[in-house]
């Protein structure tokens, strides 16, 4: 049996804030190891014989951040698809089905979240195995996870009858997140499990009970897919087709209402790292119980998660906190209370501030740049073009540029002049201008950018000409 492992990477990771943000969210992040959370779902997928290349769906703000991170680690997807804006879990398999069938008409999908944390490989290999069995006789399968405590941030699935595979069970029900009590009486049944949100099914098994429970979804993802095209290594999905389409669940689209569901318990070291005290519990801890990232001085401290992705961030004297650096923002928060760091971010939209939606550091196709300072008519940024890599011709009707190498190569075109540029050379882009900046050279370019006038917005940019076809 071949197994086409789908990863759903869309979702903005808001109670991670302020590490995660709109542009940047956690499973783009390296957050448990050095890889980013992308990464590791993608490589504990990686050589096994029965699992083909992944299938990565997400957002078309992200597009490029997902290709960079699988290149990065030596990874070719089996494909990119985009989707134009959020529609929940149904349409994006539906459409990967969609993907799948055209590849392979008995295609075995198996669905699983970009940032997800699993511990025990093997054992999640194993559930896999078992799951196989059922999804031959035309199941859909789901991996139930055997809890570790009266858990209230989870949805649950009880097990009923048992099936002809050994550990696999049929759905009796999904509960959604329960209090405290209901908890502790689903621990004490033996028979409830957290809802983890993997799934294992035949692409045709999930399209014919989409058909039957959810044909509003089946009909429009169905559009969206067939009227999708290329662009560059992507495929986009028809944006009119996929945003009529309903916003829905896998488990209320079709889990909850088709016959053929089954569970098969997980134990895995399984987190869905949704809060920061969940970020806690997955990292190692120091002799007081302590997990900390980055530049960080600790006295008297205990059960305390502190990062520091900037500078140094010293605590003293306290326990159980979360304490997160980033260059333009910091959180401080109690572990019991960090459910409400969304609050939050809700509280920056309404401001109308932009510390929810990127950090200082903001990543593009040609590479990334790093507000650094900023005051009345100016602005300093720092800029890094990755090998090969090309910004747009282009032109500024309000501000003029100053360029200087710091190290590596540029071509500068300016008007009707190309030049290249080394280390500690410079040039200045007039106001209205066209000009386009390159990396022709095999190290990575890094030059300081001095920006003046009248306003430095980012929508003050006019396109001629992109090889990476943004708008």
């Amino acid at each position: 049996m071949k197994i086409y492992p789908v990863i759903l990477s869309g979702g903005s990771g808001t109670r991670l804030w302020p590490l995660s943000r709109a542009v940047l969210p956690k499973q783009m992040l390296p957050l448990v190891t050095g890889q980013t959370m992308l990464q590791e779902t993608s490589l504990r997928l990686h050589g096994r014989p029965q699992l083909m290349a992944p299938l990565i769906v997400c957002g078309n703000e992200h597009r490029f951040l997902v290709a960079e991170q699988m290149r990065a680690i030596g990874i070719a997807p089996l494909g990119i698809l985009l989707e134009p804006e959020g529609r929940n879990t149904a349409p994006a398999v539906a459409t990967a089905a969609h993907f799948l069938q055209g590849i392979d008409a008995d295609a075995v999908m198996l669905v699983l979240p970009a940032d997800h944390v699993i511990n025990d490989i093997d054992a999640f290999y194993a559930a896999i195995e078992q799951a196989a069995v059922m999804v031959e006789q035309g199941a859909l399968a789901t991996f139930g996870i055997v809890p570790t405590g009266p858990e209230t941030g989870y949805g649950y699935i009880q097990s009923g009858a048992a099936t002809d595979a050994p550990q696999c069970y049929k759905v009796d029900r999904f509960v959604e997140k329960p209090d405290r009590a209901t908890a502790q009486d689903f621990i004490a049944a033996g028979n409830y499990y957290w809802n983890s949100g993997m799934f294992l099914f035949r692409a045709a098994s999930y399209l014919n009970e989409l058909q039957e429970f959810a044909p509003a979804i089946a009909v429009a993802s169905a559009e969206a897919m067939a009227k999708g095209y290329r662009d560059l290594d992507f495929c986009r999905l028809d944006e009119a087709a996929f945003k009529a389409c309903p916003s829905d669940s896998i488990d209320y689209a079709v889990m909850e209402h088709t016959r053929h569901a089954i569970v098969v318990p997980a134990d895995i070291g399984w987190s869905d790292v949704g809060s920061w005290t969940a970020l806690w519990d997955v990292q190692p801890h120091d002799a007081n119980h302590n997990a900390t990232r980055g530049d960080v001085y600790l006295d008297d401290v205990s059960g305390s998660l502190v990062r520091a992705e900037s500078r140094i961030v010293a605590v003293v004297g306290v326990k159980d906190l979360v304490v997160v650096e980033t260059a333009d923002a910091v959180l401080v928060a109690h572990k019991d209370q960090v459910q409400r760091v969304k609050q939050i971010v809700e509280h920056l939209k309404k401001e109308g501030r932009t510390e929810h939606l990127h950090h200082t550091k903001v990543y593009r196709p040609w590479g990334c740049y790093e507000g650094i300072d900023i005051g009345d008519r100016f602005q300093v940024k720092r800029i890094t073009v990755n090998p090969g890599g090309k910004l747009s011709l282009q032109m500024h009707h309000h501000r003029a540029e100053h360029w200087i190498v710091v190290s590596g190569t540029a071509r500068v075109t300016c008007g009707d002049t190309v030049s290249l540029l080394t280390e500690n050379e410079s040039t200045y882009i007039p106001i209205g201008m066209n000009h386009r900046l390159e990396n022709p050279g095999k190290l990575p370019l890094h030059l300081i950018e001095v920006q003046s006038g009248s306003y430095l917005g980012e929508d003050d940019i006019v396109r001629f000409e992109d090889v990476y076809k943004r708008s």
